[in-house]
């Protein structure tokens, strides 16, 4: 195992202890509803925002405990985030990560009221005094975290995703949806822990600069895996977006341009850590990650 395999499988199992002791227990008369959250929040995945979060707040000595908050709070922004897209309404999956997804394990109704909480749970997690002791910390986070699952972040991404259907769309505008949808948290992540130290404006704009481009390449490679991906391996259907007329950057591209693209966009990306020396190998190896995982 890789000192990059070992970083993530670490950062996994202590957002993941974060996780169970911060979320409420299925108890009282809304029981129903912290079990779906539950359900939701533990059914597996690789947690690769809240290790963003953790290595970015590594670079200026934050706590652990803060960074894990925060890293707990995008993973519930996350999590919600993949609730409400599985909905009927919305791509109408019946699996995730190999498991029912939550309006099927539930219904329609406690899926919607699942994601809700799950979303404005994080807000909570990053309002509390023990996220950060200065109030203009938390409220910087606060304010970041929302303009990146918002109208002009995920949520906004999403609105482009479901009205581009059978549409003809160009590298721009593909560029631009997935920019919002999926690089908009993956940049608060990145983001979080710079702004937890309290660090430069110069590792702020460097840590959001390798993010844009990672999280391009990110998306590129979810587009492959869509593709040629082995259902089994990715525990849900593939070639939905083709099947669903969506313009994708494999579709614009073709399988090997979006390929040497994601290679391009991942060396870029670890480019933009040159200030942090070797401090960011992980972030480094990060960028890798993304582009030649199968799942």
């Amino acid at each position: 195992m890789t000192a990059f395999d070992q970083a993530m499988a670490r950062a996994q199992r202590e957002v993941e202890a974060a996780l169970d002791r911060l979320l409420p227990k299925p108890e009282g008369p809304e029981g129903r509803l912290f079990e779906a959250m539950r359900y939701a929040v533990f059914a597996g995945g690789k947690r690769f925002r809240p290790f963003l979060v953790c290595e970015s707040a590594r670079l200026f000595a934050v706590a652990n405990e803060a960074a894990l908050r925060v890293a707990a709070a995008v993973e519930c922004v996350h999590t919600y985030s993949l609730v409400h897209d599985d909905l009927p309404c919305m791509d109408d999956d019946d699996l995730r990560r190999g498991q029912p997804t939550v309006h099927r394990k539930f219904d329609e109704a406690t899926a919607v009221l699942a994601g809700d909480a799950l979303l404005t749970f994080a807000f909570e997690l990053l309002g509390e005094p023990e996220t950060h002791e200065r109030a203009r910390v938390r409220i910087e986070l606060v304010r970041r975290l929302a303009a990146a699952a918002g109208g002009q972040g995920m949520v906004g991404g999403q609105m482009i995703d479901l009205a581009s259907e059978g549409k003809a769309l160009d590298i721009s505008t593909i560029t631009r949806l997935q920019r919002l949808k999926t690089g908009a948290l993956i940049a608060f992540s990145c983001e979080a822990g710079a702004v937890l130290g309290r660090a430069s404006d110069e590792a702020l704009h460097a840590l959001r600069a390798y993010a844009h481009d990672m999280g391009l390449a990110f998306q590129i490679a979810d587009d492959l895996l869509d593709a040629e991906g082995d259902p089994e391996r990715l525990g849900k259907a593939t070639a939905k977006d083709a099947a669903a007329g969506k313009a994708t950057f494999v579709s614009i591209l073709g399988i090997e341009r979006a390929r040497a693209q994601a290679r391009m966009l991942s060396d870029q990306a670890i480019q933009h850590l040159d200030l942090f020396d070797g401090k960011a190998d992980l972030l480094r190896e990060a960028a890798r990650f993304v582009i030649t995982r199968d799942n």
